[in-house]
């Protein structure tokens, strides 16, 4: 491996890259990239992710304090490299089924329809292929990221993802199918069937993830592909559940668990699954915590038997207030609040907790304003430019760290400050965050990555009634790295990282 490490390398030149692409949406190619990253860096290479554009409503700050998506954070993460925009240099998070606000290299430009996205996209290609070839100066390797299926024969035209990105770089791509989903010989050969033969010639191998079950009985099958696509099967990746990642998605929690019967220990947490959810990995800290249920509830059902609810950051935030009272979602959580039960709110969460949340210029789609929940003394007007910041805070004498995202100022009308602020993008400050109130247990935030912090988790399940829950005191980016080096370690175990290298950054294409 160290002579093909040499040969990657190249002193002068622009870095090597490679590109992991999908035969469809969730079939792994976040995953994928992470532990490449980890990989690679591990061998002593400067390794940078790349996804031209990302579509999701969970993303982070870099220490830049530019917003890009939490995925490609991720990614940096386990290579070992501080994030940065040119990493993710379009950013797309949707506010309804047809419109979304754009992020270009970390800074909100506008909300528009997709037909309006469409008209851009040349320029936004050029702004992406600047952002690689910057990339590509200051690392030794780039492991690019697709988006959804490379063969969406209806989109080609406009794709600045998948297969124009590599030609741009001239990468050679792994083609990630999903063998749990069901039907992956025809999602391998039916991808390589859409593709015009330029395309089709790019990809040079095949990974298998999520499999379940006895590997051996499906050697039979990577025989079958190789064969028929005249591709090697660099893996076949095991189904695991010992190692866990922050999620890209939201398919991830698109079937919500809603549970028959009420927790009757109390150790259960609600999530509200709002249509609009953002930066759900807030919550990947608390469904580690032993003992512990984390549940998303969709449907309204009765919440006696959790000993919180928790509304999360939303990227619609009069929408999803409409939505949880046309659904009965807002009688029953002014109940829960007014009988004792602990609500909290984060961002977007947060605003709904309050009076009233503003939209005066339109920003969330049809200026106006809406009620909101009325448990915290608060109101919100929403207004432009966003707030991107890593934050430094503390909660009495338990401290933290986290970032905000979050378009609009919220004031408080009474009860009092829940946090305080020391510090926003490295500048030290004094400011105050969030409102409690004490008639009614209800709390809310702007800190996302709130519970990534273990002194902060004790408190708050101290104040929630569960202090007898025992919390590892590695969290955040300690117990982060732990899971790339077991994701690193599964993946070694089940791929041939010789045949997968020579294919993808020394091989000659087909």
């Amino acid at each position: 491996m160290k002579a093909l490490i040499s040969k990657i390398r190249r002193s002068g030149k622009p870095a090597a890259c490679m590109a992991v692409l999908g035969t469809g949406s969730d079939v792994g190619k976040s995953i994928v990239v992470t532990a490449l990253c980890r990989i690679f860096a591990g061998h002593g290479l400067r390794v940078a992710p790349f996804k031209a554009q990302n579509m999701s409503n969970n993303s982070g700050v870099t220490p830049e304090g530019l917003e890009m998506g939490r995925a490609q954070i991720v990614q940096a993460e386990a290579a070992r490299m501080a994030p940065h925009v040119d990493m993710n240099p379009i950013l797309l998070k949707p506010t309804s089924e047809v419109g979304a606000q754009v992020v270009v290299r970390g800074v909100a430009r506008q909300n528009c329809s997709a037909a309006e996205y469409h008209c851009e996209k040349q320029d936004l290609f050029e702004t992406a292929g600047a952002s690689l070839d910057r990339l590509r100066r200051d690392y030794d390797l780039v492991i690019m990221e697709g988006a959804g299926s490379c063969a969406e024969v209806n989109l080609m035209a406009h794709d600045i993802v998948n297969l124009p990105m590599a030609a741009y770089a001239d990468a050679a791509a792994l083609l990630v199918g999903d063998i749990h989903r069901g039907g992956v010989f025809a999602q391998i050969v039916g991808t390589l069937a859409c593709l015009p033969p330029d395309d089709r010639r790019r990809i040079r191998s095949i990974l298998i993830n999520r499999f379940r079950g006895d590997i051996t009985l499906f050697s039979t099958g990577c025989q079958w592909i190789e064969n028929k696509t005249g591709r090697p099967v660099v893996g076949v990746l095991p189904w695991f559940d010992h190692i866990h990642i922050d999620a890209e998605d939201s398919v991830v929690i698109e079937k919500p668990v809603d549970p028959k019967a009420d927790a009757g220990s109390g150790a259960a947490v609600a999530v509200i699954r709002l249509p609009h959810i953002a930066n759900f990995t807030d919550f990947e800290p608390l469904a580690r915590v032993p003992e512990l249920q984390l549940v998303y509830l969709q449907a309204p059902r009765a919440l006696s038997g959790f000993a919180a609810v928790i509304l999360p950051g939303s990227k619609n935030t009069r929408a999803d207030l409409a939505w949880l009272e046309s659904v009965g979602w807002s009688e029953r959580l002014k109940a829960y609040a007014q009988n004792g039960g602990h609500v909290l709110g984060i961002c977007g969460g947060f605003q709904m907790l309050g009076r009233k949340v503003h939209d005066p210029h339109g920003l969330e789609g049809r200026p106006g304003s809406s009620a909101g929940l009325g448990l915290l003394p608060v109101e919100t007007t929403l207004q432009a430019p966003k707030t991107t910041s890593l934050t430094r805070f503390s909660w009495g004498r338990a401290r933290g760290s986290g970032y905000e995202i979050h378009m609009g100022t919220t004031r408080r009308l009474g009860g009092n400050d829940f946090l305080t602020l020391h510090a926003r993008n490295a500048a030290t400050c004094s400011d105050t965050d969030g409102c409690t109130d004490r008639q009614n247990g209800a709390m809310g935030t702007y800190l996302h990555g709130f519970f990534d912090n273990p002194e902060i988790v004790r408190k708050w399940l101290a104040h929630i009634g569960l202090a007898h829950l025992d919390v590892d005191s590695q969290f955040g980016s300690e117990a982060r790295q732990r899971q790339y080096d077991l994701l690193a370690s599964h993946f070694e175990k089940h791929i041939d990282l010789t045949t997968l290298t020579n294919t993808l950054l020394l091989g000659e294409y087909l």
